[in-house]
């Protein structure tokens, strides 16, 4: 068994296909049941969020785990495993463990170090959990990366820079309209994603408006979290007429936002532009809204332009040394997790080796009794304790340097030579 990542990603592939890629909760939950029911893949975790789908997955066999693994992916983007391969990226073994540290560290983020992507990790292994899909060699992997994410947040430096996709977006639209402070923004979503737009709008002192567009009373919760009023969907004409900002966030499948209410909704304006603000994967917003004069649309398109022209993933004010830090941290944790793993592949051998020593001193000390049965308790005892502790002696450093020797290149071979020195008859 071994561990395979294979997904797309803002790094790899176009927001356009991201958005024919991306899974609702109920997607996610049905590639979950599908990959488990292949021959193949034995334990999967799915990763949806707005700039990367990826399955980690505990497959027998690598190049069937990653057929499997795309052939889902493939049918959720609607397109071949053909017409996708260019875009997906794989990891194996070490390297996939190493890419999800990455990733729950915020350092494969589109913007570099943030948050929101560890509770997205934390969720979808919850969500695998649920369904059943998680086991023995997963569950190990996810609370090492959970763990790691939050020791890269709380030891380095690079939460000072407070970066998220959030916070970046909202800086463009600062570029354009100087200062939220005062400004009247509207917040359509009150998910994860549409918390952090209402809380960081707030923050900058903006007059936040929180709709959801799916149930109310998620948006009146966030609203009043946040000290700020609701509004219906249905009022969204009029909303976006007086609103300044817009970040739209929703779980919908298609546009919620569309050309014309927008260009009713900017009509006698021509001096007050309106920033839309799409963070949504499948957009909220219809391509034609771009098109409006005054009317500027930042988006995930824009962004991992943005991305690509700076030669990477957008740092904001995250340092050189803390991006380092957190890489180093990683390091460890890779170590340690490998060490672990090691050391479980040959405890199977260690505990069988123990039991045969335990059963050939039982038999001798058995035939002892048989040979002299006049033998008194206190001369029995201290025989059984010298045998035992002779033994002990004797397992003691092969035990030890096994498992010391595992997380070491090839080092489960020890385990293997155990396994013919001392006949033990388990499998490799």
């Amino acid at each position: 068994m071994s561990l395979l990542t294979v997904g797309v990603s803002h790094r790899t592939a176009p927001v356009a296909l991201l958005e024919r890629c991306a899974m609702a909760a109920g997607d996610v939950v049905t590639a979950l049941r599908d990959l488990v029911a292949g021959p193949h893949v034995r334990e999967a975790i799915v990763l949806a969020t707005c700039n990367r789908v990826e399955v980690f997955a505990e497959v027998d066999r690598f190049h069937g785990g990653v057929v499997e693994v795309s052939r889902v992916l493939a049918r959720q983007a609607g397109a071949t495993v053909e017409e996708l391969s260019p875009y997906v990226t794989m990891h194996y073994e070490d390297q996939a463990v190493a890419h999800l540290f990455t990733v729950a560290a915020g350092l494969d983020s589109m913007v570099v170090g943030e948050t929101q992507v560890l509770g997205q990790l934390r969720a979808a292994y919850a969500l695998a959990q649920d369904e059943g899909t998680v086991g023995r060699a997963l569950h190990p992997v996810a609370q090492r990366a959970l763990r790691v994410g939050k020791r890269v947040h709380a030891e380095t430096g690079i939460d000072r820079a407070g970066a998220s996709l959030v916070s970046v977006s909202l800086d463009r639209a600062e570029d354009r309209l100087g200062s939220l402070r005062g400004r009247p923004a509207l917040v359509v979503g009150a998910g994860s994603m549409g918390a952090l737009a209402a809380t960081t709008l707030a923050h900058r002192g903006a007059a936040v408006t929180v709709s959801s567009r799916t149930t109310a009373a998620h948006a009146e919760r966030l609203a009043g979290s946040v000290g700020r009023r609701v509004a219906a969907l249905a009022d969204l004409p009029a909303e976006l007429a007086a609103a300044d900002v817009l970040v739209t966030c929703t779980g919908a499948s298609g546009p919620v936002v569309g050309t014309e209410v927008v260009a009713r909704a900017v009509t006698g304006r021509p001096d007050r532009p309106l920033i839309i603000v799409d963070l949504a994967l499948p957009r909220d917003v219809e391509p034609g809204v771009a098109a409006i004069p005054g009317v500027h649309v930042v988006d995930l398109a824009l962004l991992q332009g943005e991305r690509q022209a700076e030669g990477g993933a957008i740092a904001g004010s995250v340092a050189a040394d803390d991006v380092t830090a957190a890489r180093d941290l990683i390091d460890t944790e890779l170590a340690l997790l490998r060490a672990e793993r090691h050391a479980a592949v040959v405890a199977p051998t260690v505990s069988a080796l123990r039991s045969q020593a335990a059963e050939v001193v039982d038999a001798e000390l058995l035939r002892l009794a048989g040979r002299l049965p006049d033998l008194d308790a206190r001369a029995r005892a201290e025989v059984t304790r010298t045998v035992h502790r002779v033994v002990d002696k004797l397992l003691h450093e092969p035990t030890v340097r096994v498992k010391e020797l595992a997380g070491t290149p090839g080092g489960t071979d020890y385990a293997g030579a155990l396994r013919a020195l001392f006949g033990l008859g388990l499998a490799a």
